[in-house]
């Protein structure tokens, strides 16, 4: 990874998990890193464990509350960020609902991180990395139903929309940015099968037992530290395009080092993508 002083990075989600490990590393390499994280007591004792605690500050920042989201960027763009990478999520839960009544994992994994991205985008001079997912190609996006009022919800399914999303959002960023003329650059990263604690939120403890006797196999799972890898090259690497998509390099994109991959046909949908922005664009103005 390239020396990274003198760059401020916004990690979401980072107090634990690839938000963790891609903050410990950040900081090692010399950034200076805003963890952006709900709950500011764990972010705070993981601060205090990194190699470098005074290079990282904590800001609270609830991604299933736009309030929270709005407050919270107010608090980041001054600080004049290079980088946001837009790490946090939720994986696999019931349904349940956000502050302004979006379906949660919708919510939090992408309106959220929508809103943030919306008001920092003026401030940031690098790039946005947003967090994709193997799952997004079991996943579907209705621009006309992001909340699954209409649809059936099943929790695995719901998530690999809200992954579809994310990396849909970002290829529409950059076709964006590029038509305004700006330098600044979108991508996405995925990070295989990552052992994390996001996995085990289902409720379902035969579900969670054999998540566990998964990540027993070596070339199926891989730690947390690499499993950041491909968020931490999407950040970092100086010539990697925008609208590129980082994943591991192994069999199945499941395990392996950063390399660009590539994502299923319905994220280069570019109507839908185009749809899904303009009604996030909707869902996070204030009325």
């Amino acid at each position: 990874m390239p020396d990274q002083s003198g760059r401020t990075v916004v990690v979401t989600g980072a107090n634990s998990g690839l938000g963790l490990q891609s903050t410990r590393a950040l900081t090692d390499a010399g950034a200076r890193v805003l963890m952006a994280c709900r709950d500011v007591g764990r972010a705070e004792a993981a601060r205090a464990g990194l190699g470098h605690p005074d290079r990282a500050e904590v800001v609270q920042l609830d991604l299933a509350d736009l309030d929270s989201v709005r407050a919270a960027a107010e608090t980041l763009a001054p600080r004049r960020p290079d980088v946001l990478i837009n790490n946090a999520g939720l994986m696999n839960i019931p349904r349940g609902s956000t502050a302004q009544g979006h379906e949660m994992q919708f919510g939090v994994n992408v309106l959220g991180h929508f809103a943030l991205t919306r008001v920092l985008e003026p401030v940031l001079t690098d790039r946005v990395v947003w967090l994709g997912s193997i799952m997004h190609r079991f996943g579907s996006v209705d621009p006309d139903d992001l909340d699954w009022n209409r649809r059936r919800y099943s929790p695995m399914p719901v998530y690999g929309a809200t992954k579809l999303a994310c990396v849909m959002l970002a290829y529409e960023q950059q076709r964006r940015l590029e038509a305004a003329g700006s330098s600044l650059k979108a991508v996405a990263a995925h990070p295989g099968y990552s052992a994390t604690n996001l996995q085990y939120r289902s409720g379902s403890r035969v579900q969670d037992l054999v998540m566990r006797a998964a990540e027993r196999v070596p070339f199926l799972v891989q730690p947390a530290e690499r499993g950041a890898l491909p968020e931490l090259y999407a950040a970092t690497v100086r010539d990697l395009p925008g609208g590129a998509y980082v994943g591991p390099d192994g069999p199945g994109e499941l395990t392996g080092y950063p390399t660009v991959v590539g994502s299923n046909r319905a994220s280069h949908d570019r109507a839908v993508a185009a749809a899904l922005w303009e009604r996030c664009e909707e869902m996070t103005a204030r009325g």
